[in-house]
């Protein structure tokens, strides 16, 4: 399921952006900083301001996290089920340590939401399949030209 690809893309990503709906499938869609994985089929990302998301959660599981990697311009979609693991739980101390091991304690972490993987899809952008002469490279140098970066030596 969570293949040493996209662990990579996970921990190279900056942002990830969580898609929830309500009970009357009200969608919500918000970026989270914090994030990462537990093991082959979980994946974490910690509360820190997203009383939408985890309302949602708790009235409807079924989340998407996706994460991009804005050179390559590709990244993946996690589709499953997602838990809230309050402050005041038995396990959130266990739950929260991954997050707190890459980031420091130093965020005010409400809850884990805690999602059990069950669909991973890639994400790619369109230029890829619309032009045959595409490639990651020359995706990086376009980006890096786009928004005025170099890389790093």
């Amino acid at each position: 399921m969570l293949t040493e690809e996209v662990k990579n893309y996970i921990d190279k990503s900056v942002l990830c952006w969580l898609a929830t709906s309500d009970r009357n499938n009200e969608p919500n869609v918000s970026p989270k900083e914090i994030f990462t994985y537990k093991d082959d089929t979980t994946f974490l990302i910690a509360h820190l301001a997203s009383p939408n998301s985890v309302n949602n959660i708790k009235e409807n599981p079924n989340v998407c996290v996706s994460f991009v990697d804005i050179f390559v311009q590709k990244g993946f979609k996690l589709k499953g089920l997602a838990t809230i693991i309050e402050k005041g739980d038995e396990i959130f101390e266990h739950a929260v340590q991954p997050l707190i091991n890459l980031f420091t304690d130093q965020y005010p972490i409400k809850a884990v939401i805690e999602i059990s993987v069950t669909k991973v899809e890639t994400i790619q952008a369109p230029s890829y399949f619309l032009y045959n002469d595409i490639t990651e490279q020359s995706q990086v140098n376009s980006a890096m030209k786009t928004y005025n970066v170099k890389p790093m030596e």
